[in-house]
């Protein structure tokens, strides 16, 4: 029975499950490396940041570090199809930052009026743009570029390079890398909302 109870306390069995039941919207079979995590995060200009969203957190492999290094009145918006990821994190997270909620990127918009803001300042997603169903893609990147601020940016992480395609129409400026140091190799964007010009 302990051991029983302590694999089902355990994220990689928790991250292992989600991909087994829903493997279309969980990018894959393993969590994100630490090197992918920094470098993702690396350009966050966390003294300005009050609201962070994150899309697909699963047990929470960026959903911590985030917290680390997030201001002590800023919010952290988690938002998860999967109703056991979003129970997890609150079991598992005790931080009155972290906000869990059990609902699709694509009504991002709504989620983060619904808890008193009007825009967030960073999105972050690991998301498979490329298997979602058709026209759930192209939704999530208008809602997020509506969501983000002026000077805010949409951090994506996949494993395909046809993010691009979801993410372009929509924002003005798009930064690439690679993560080599990570299962399976990741493709990195940085998407930023770039002020109007006079």
């Amino acid at each position: 029975m302990r051991r029983v109870a302590h694999r089902a306390n355990s994220p990689k069995w928790q991250f292992l499950r989600g991909f087994l039941k829903n493997p279309v919207m969980v990018g894959s079979v393993i969590p994100s490396s630490r090197v992918l995590i920094d470098k993702m995060l690396a350009p966050v200009d966390w003294k300005a940041t009050r609201l962070f969203v994150e899309y697909g957190p699963g047990v929470g492999t960026f959903t911590r570090p985030i917290l680390d290094k997030l201001g002590k009145d800023a919010r952290l918006i988690a938002i998860d199809t999967n109703p056991d990821f979003i129970a997890y994190l609150k079991k598992s997270i005790d931080d009155p930052r972290l906000i869990a909620v059990h609902g699709s990127a694509a009504d991002v918009e709504k989620i983060i009026a619904e808890h008193g803001f009007e825009k967030a300042d960073y999105v972050v997603s690991g998301l498979p743009f490329s298997t979602l169903p058709p026209g759930v893609g192209e939704a999530i990147g208008a809602a997020t570029a509506n969501a983000i601020r002026s000077g805010g940016a949409f951090l994506v992480y996949q494993f395909s390079p046809k993010v691009r395609d979801f993410i372009a129409p929509y924002f003005e400026r798009i930064e690439r890398g690679f993560e080599w140091i990570n299962v399976p190799p990741a493709t990195l964007f940085w998407a930023w909302r770039e002020p109007a010009t006079a």
